[in-house]
């Protein structure tokens, strides 16, 4: 990278992000399962199964709600190893009719995960991106997609907006700022920013946003779209983990996780011609579903050691000082329809 930069000149962190991560031969997801104890971070599905139960009965909730067609795509965008997935079709196996009216189908582009994936779900479809998906109702869920997607930033000053990039200093990786200029992609900021204050732009969101819309706009169907972030990027949200713990983002280049929060006001902005729901944390979604409930009824079974687990995974899930208030939901879903349960229009 550093050899790059001194052929070409500095990079935006966009195209930093997509060398960390999706790098064929040096990428942080292409290399490796970061997942779980024994990797860097833990999802909501590897906390507890029910999270991927109480999702699977919402979107087949909405799936009857429309009529129940068939045949109909159950898709994930980034789905780790499987898990959620797997969870949601063991929660709803007993739903009439609605294994056989689906397919499972896979936005995935790590050939570690894709193994990984298989192992977990049988018949699975992989695709590289939104755009393969078939042409017929779309039941979709992206957990902790989207933060993972590379970001653009920016800096107001009063001559316009000053990119971030990376550059080098002394052999080493460092942040510096291009000269002022507008940003025509950025002038709806205007009104909401200041001298010195960064906002962050997802080039990718738009499109796969776009792309998913249409389709459950034309067809039928919903997305659930989970991740930590809130209504419009305000402020450096981009982050590295490395085994649980915070590293900066230019020291281990393929070797840590890099993310920044969603900015959810971004996604309403191209869900057209589907309509959205209201952006709901975590926990209310989740306590709307029944986890509680859920939760004390998996309790009774439970002793000891995994009781006590079984117990702060719950608290970790829906608190709101722990993933309840972090992580927000937002729903595509068609004009014609209402939201999944759980959430509100």
């Amino acid at each position: 990278m550093i050899a790059r930069i001194g052929r070409s000149g500095p990079i935006t962190l966009a195209d930093y992000m997509a060398d960390c991560l999706m790098h064929p031969d040096h990428g942080y997801y292409a290399t490796r399962d970061p997942f779980g104890a024994t990797g860097d971070f833990t999802t909501a599905p590897e906390i507890s199964q029910m999270f991927g139960e109480l999702i699977g009965l919402s979107l087949a909730q909405s799936w009857l709600d429309q009529g129940a067609p068939t045949p109909i795509t159950l898709a994930e965008l980034g789905p780790g190893r499987g898990t959620l997935m797997a969870d949601i079709l063991r929660a709803t196996k007993s739903v009439p009719g609605f294994h056989a009216a689906l397919t499972v189908h896979f936005v995935e582009t790590s050939p570690v995960l894709r193994k990984a994936q298989a192992a977990a779900v049988a018949d699975a479809t992989w695709h590289n991106d939104v755009t393969t998906l078939p042409d017929q109702p779309l039941w979709l869920v992206a957990n902790e997609f989207f933060d993972a997607l590379p970001i653009r930033q920016f800096v107001r000053d009063a001559d316009g907006w000053r990119e971030r990039m990376v550059g080098v200093a002394d052999d080493a990786l460092t942040l510096g700022l291009s000269a002022a200029a507008p940003i025509d992609l950025l002038d709806h900021r205007l009104a909401d920013t200041k001298a010195g204050d960064l906002v962050e732009h997802c080039p990718a969101l738009s499109g796969i946003v776009q792309q998913t819309a249409d389709k459950i706009a034309r067809f039928g169907g919903a997305g659930l779209i989970i991740d930590y972030g809130d209504w419009q990027s305000l402020g450096d949200t981009l982050q590295a983990l490395s085994a649980h713990e915070m590293v900066d983002p230019l020291e281990q280049p393929g070797q840590a996780d890099l993310t920044t929060h969603v900015d959810f006001a971004a996604i309403a902005a191209h869900a057209a011609p589907a309509k959205y729901s209201r952006l709901t944390p975590q926990g209310v979604f989740l306590e709307r579903l029944g986890i509680t409930q859920r939760a004390q009824r998996l309790a009774q079974k439970l002793q000891g050691d995994a009781r006590d687990a079984h117990i702060k995974a719950h608290r970790r899930l829906t608190h709101p000082s722990e993933m309840g208030d972090l992580f927000k939901i937002i729903a595509l879903y068609p004009a014609t329809a209402t939201p999944p349960p759980g959430l509100e229009p």
